[in-house]
């Protein structure tokens, strides 16, 4: 059913609101918390029941973070990484060259480098090597090393940690992982067929962090002092969110007091980053995703794949900046050739049909360092998995992502295992895969087919969903408070969005390239601000800037604009509709 009566928006959206429980679980917790009714929604469409309500609103790290003895393996790795930082041996880091690996890489480089020691980084570039250990470059490491560590890699990779003669290696990783593993010192990952699952939740950086968190443990038994492991914490909160890791347990509060440490400013990379990024106010989950993430991953995509990894670890202003600024540069670039593939892209799914349990396309040349990205773009677009896949001649190589509810990795993961797929590999949200062309079109069906089965596609394309209404008056400074207290929001816990009914239109003012600028009122005196990004590009811009006094219903998210010192409300607004009728407001 739809909200508002909402069955076709301004851009051809119907609106869902929350169902019948999760109104009523709102109402007891309003009821029983006396907490504004905004907030409740939110509490009760996230699962928080009112004896939690305190805890959650205030998370602790110490109360929600696992002890890291309870993975596989933990113990021989941690004691295995403390042993070679404290006796001087040589150590290689092996990682992955999106952020995850970069901030995994960049959590043990520093660790080791404030235990008075060194170690050498090794990314492999995406183009020439792929992702993950390969052979000629495990053996090269280990002729030169006692110790490889593969962070957010290594699972799957048997013959080239096979490879590694004379040097342990230990894998700290969160991808889904095979009936056998790599024979090796350790392989630590929640993702491992003998957990239980409780962890699986962790980006390749929390793995990490807890490793770290045992070799903290190890010092403190022999007498010792580490470094300081919560200084580190925006470095996870980075990878986090940037993995698509879900925000819940201890990843949120890893990333809220992630953020707290990077507001510090005092990390080189991340300072030199957020200025060339002209970011002026304190970081939030948004910022790590959608501003600082592309930027790091843009070395991995089309440039040098150690930049980011190296801008992370550095403790040198100078070359941060540097780093910085080249990163800026490819992220520019990145986004042209992003655009010419998700142009084709777009087009050949619609083609195919957008209603299927998968959205795919496939073209030869596509750049493999871009359709991760495009396929993000075709997810949003149409609220089904998507897989994005650059041919190269015989060869394809892609990247998938996934909706809410629906494991992708596990599903790329049984194709490879069947034999449709060359190579295929991920986690829950995100996956990997290498398939030959001319199995292509049999691997993509065989992959709808499972997604099917895990509900893949019953949501409509266009489904907008809120956590209720709010009238204008309603939206102040103290609201948009208490509703970050409820986040940090992200995957698995979508920011809050409201519906404002029946509401009247003030002033619309054009600004900047294709934006605009609205007031919005209730008939009654109150009024709020409100800004649309990007108005033009859909039937949004015209229909409110000819609006002829007509109201609408509008939907949206309430953000804090800070401007010279002032601190206001507005609704970043995303959707519209007409109110046909002054009484409308109701469902």
């Amino acid at each position: 059913m739809s909200y508002l009566g909402v069955a076709q928006s301004l851009t051809g959206r119907r609106w869902i609101g929350p169902d019948v429980e999760c109104e009523r679980q709102a109402e007891a917790l309003a009821q029983a918390t006396h907490l504004p009714r905004p907030l409740c929604q939110v509490l009760a469409r996230l699962g928080v029941a009112a004896p939690e309500v305190p805890g959650f609103l205030d998370p602790k790290l110490r109360d929600l973070l696992p002890d890291p003895r309870s993975l596989r393996d933990m113990d021989k790795a941690a004691a295995r990484i403390l042993q070679a930082a404290t006796r001087r041996e040589r150590i290689a880091v092996f990682a992955d060259y999106d952020v995850d690996g970069g901030a995994s890489a960049a959590l043990l480089l520093d660790w080791i480098q404030q235990m008075g020691h060194a170690a050498t980084l090794y990314i492999p570039d995406r183009i020439e090597e792929g992702y993950g250990p390969n052979v000629p470059a495990m053996e090269k490491l280990a002729r030169d090393h006692d110790l490889i560590v593969c962070v957010d890699c290594g699972t799957l990779s048997h013959d080239p940690i096979a490879a590694a003669k004379g040097a342990d290696v230990v894998v700290l990783d969160h991808h889904l992982g095979g009936e056998t593993l790599p024979d090796c010192l350790a392989v630590v990952n929640p993702n491992r067929q003998d957990e239980d699952g409780a962890l699986a939740h962790l980006c390749a950086a929390g793995v990490v962090f807890l490793c770290l968190v045992e070799c903290g443990r190890l010092l403190r038994e022999a007498g010792q002092r580490g470094p300081d492991l919560m200084a580190m914490l925006d470095l996870v909160a980075l990878a986090t969110v940037a993995d698509v890791a879900p925000l819940r347990g201890v990843n949120r509060a890893l990333v809220r007091q992630g953020l707290q440490v990077m507001a510090r400013r005092a990390r080189a990379g991340l300072v030199a980053l957020s200025d060339v990024a002209r970011l002026d106010t304190a970081p939030s989950a948004y910022h790590l995703g959608y501003v600082l993430g592309p930027r790091i991953n843009a070395g991995g995509r089309i440039g040098q794949a150690d930049l980011g990894a190296r801008l992370l670890a550095t403790r040198d202003r100078h070359e941060a900046e540097a780093l910085a600024e080249r990163l800026d540069r490819l992220n520019t670039e990145r986004r042209e050739v992003e655009e010419a593939v998700r142009a084709a892209a777009v087009a050949q799914a619609e083609a195919r049909g957008l209603d299927a349990p998968l959205v795919w396309a496939a073209g030869e040349g596509w750049h493999p360092g871009v359709v991760g990205i495009v396929a993000s773009r075709l997810k949003e677009l149409t609220n089904r998995p998507a897989v994005v896949i650059g041919l190269d001649g015989a060869e394809g190589k892609g990247s998938g992502r996934s909706v809410s509810g629906v494991d992708l990795g596990a599903s790329i993961h049984r194709l490879a295992t069947e034999g449709l797929l060359l190579k295929g590999g991920g986690h829950k949200m995100a996956a990997g895969l290498t398939v030959a062309t001319d199995q292509l079109e049999a691997a993509m069906a065989r992959l709808s087919d499972l997604l099917a089965k895990q509900g893949a596609g019953q949501g409509g394309a266009a489904d907008l969903r809120v956590d209720g209404m709010l009238m204008p008056g309603a939206a102040s400074s103290e609201l948009c408070d208490r509703l970050d207290q409820a986040g940090p929001y992200g995957a698995g816990a979508s920011g809050p969005r409201f519906a404002l009914p029946d509401v009247q239109l003030g002033f619309v003012k054009k600004v900047g390239t294709g934006h605009l600028k609205l007031s919005l009122g209730d008939g009654l005196g109150a009024k709020l601000e409100a800004i649309c990004f990007n108005a033009f590009d859909s039937p949004l811009g015209a229909a409110l800037t000819d609006h002829r006094g007509a109201r609408f219903h509008m939907a949206g998210r309430l953000e804090i604009n800070e401007w010279n010192g002032r601190r206001t409300v507005q609704l970043r607004l995303e959707d519209a509709a007409p109110s046909l009728e002054a009484g409308s407001a109701t469902r």
